[in-house]
């Protein structure tokens, strides 16, 4: 097994590949440098193979489907993600490596908003977003991730291989971040300095509809690791409302004896039931989801026992 591999998503970046490879081939010699290309319709592919990267391809289009066939097919102690754009600097990876390595950290985050990000990023609406999915994020998981949707990461074995890649496109970083969480794996920020892309170099990220994904996908594990948290809230709104609407109707009741607005307290009724059902629903799936946890910790150690014997 490579002790290192670096990996490297591409779609569309010959401009910067060549330099990108070729930083990260001088600041880890030993490690192999995985490019895999995603349908580019410029020559990126032979930039990085003549730059001496090792060349695999994706057809399946989107950065989850290229994470998925890496995190698949390549065996290593440490992993180091990012991406092809120069925007992260090679300089930091050994620290990461060396904290993946050394102090048995699984994921390591290069965290780019407390340096640079601010002001090397020309575009307003990507900083507001990348605020509000990590306070998002930090308070419905009770997380201290830095820099949630940063592409700059390093991994450990057990991390990649149990890992399950559910998204497609760019909303992966932000699906790493909860399932690292979730599944109490050690965490760690690295503050790096960001640049952004070189003139000519354009972003695959459309500010509104890759947001949009960010954050139902965010609702959506939520709902999925914190189901009685998820399920809870709906309960507390139903029941809270049954009761706003049925209190002047009962005071009614009380002082004449007569209930004039029937069809509100039948709907109070069942709005009641609804917020019985609701929570119902996240106790029971939360009984899942700890046997689920109960379930990955076994199998994480299996993992671990096979990384040995390779």
């Amino acid at each position: 097994m490579k002790k290192i591999a670096v990996l490297i998503p591409c779609y569309n970046e010959a401009k910067t590949i060549g330099k990108v490879v070729a930083d990260f081939s001088n600041v880890l010699p030993e490690a192999d440098i995985y490019v895999y290309d995603n349908n580019s319709t410029d020559n990126t592919a032979e930039i990085a193979e003549a730059a001496g990267a090792v060349l695999r391809k994706e057809y399946m289009q989107g950065k989850g489907n290229v994470i998925r066939r890496m995190f698949r097919e390549i065996e290593a102690e440490c992993y180091i993600m990012t991406d092809g754009d120069d925007t992260y600097p090679a300089e930091y990876a050994r620290e990461m490596a060396e904290m993946v390595l050394g102090k048995n950290v699984d994921m390591v985050v290069g965290d780019r908003l407390s340096s640079t990000y601010y002001e090397e990023n020309k575009r307003p609406f990507h900083n507001f977003g990348n605020m509000l999915v990590r306070k998002s994020i930090n308070m419905l998981f009770h997380s201290d991730i830095k820099d949630i949707m940063t592409g700059y990461r390093a991994f450990s074995y057990e991390f990649v291989k149990t890992f399950p890649v559910l998204s497609k496109g760019f909303e992966i970083e932000t699906e790493m971040s909860i399932h690292a969480v979730d599944k109490n794996m050690y965490v760690e920020n690295v503050i790096i300095d960001y640049r952004d892309r070189p003139e000519g170099s354009e972003s695959k990220l459309n500010t509104y509809t890759d947001g949009i994904k960010v954050l139902r996908m965010i609702i959506r594990l939520y709902r999925t690791y914190r189901p009685m948290g998820f399920f809870g809230m709906i309960a507390l709104v139903l029941a809270v409302l049954a009761v706003l609407f049925m209190v002047p109707v009962m005071i009614t009741y009380v002082n004449t004896g007569l209930v004039p607005n029937f069809p509100t307290l039948i709907v109070c009724g069942f709005t009641i039931l609804a917020s019985i059902q609701s929570f119902f629903a996240g106790l029971t799936l939360q009984t899942m989801v700890q046997k689920n946890k109960q379930d990955f910790e076994m199998a994480l150690q299996s993992v671990s026992r096979g990384r040995e014997k390779v």
